[in-house]
């Protein structure tokens, strides 16, 4: 059974950085898009990247683009997600998710919340202004 644990949310000022980490078991990243979601009080979770580990194709929600960057460490079975440039509208959960590979998926389809396997607990990020 795949397993899924984010880490590294915490309270950061605007402007500021923060690294998440979704460290997984039972299954390898190389073969699964893995990606991160988020909510936040009273709306719906929304995607926000997606990362294809055994390439390394990448893709990212507009209201991230340029500010946050995902990447893979295979040896460590886990995926980052670094975050600049935060600003108060990106407090939230985060969450990452996990299924297996499927052609064009990241760049498609990765917004669906119902295509995923795996989903870790969540981590929360706060923005202050």
């Amino acid at each position: 059974e795949g397993k899924l644990v984010e880490s590294g949310g915490g309270v950061v000022q605007a402007g500021g950085s923060l690294r998440l980490s979704c460290a997984a078991s039972g299954f390898t990243v190389e073969d699964y898009a893995i990606a991160w979601f988020r909510q936040a009080p009273g709306k719906e979770r929304e995607a926000v990247s997606c990362i294809n580990s055994d390439n390394d194709s990448t893709n990212y929600a507009d209201s991230v683009k340029g500010r946050f960057t995902l990447s893979s460490d295979n040896a460590k079975n886990t995926v980052y997600l670094q975050m600049n440039s935060l600003q108060p509208e990106d407090t939230a959960i985060y969450y990452c998710a996990a299924r297996p590979h499927a052609w064009g998926f990241c760049s498609n389809y990765y917004s669906g919340l119902h295509l995923y396997d795996y989903w870790g607990q969540g981590t929360q990020v706060t923005v202050s202004s």
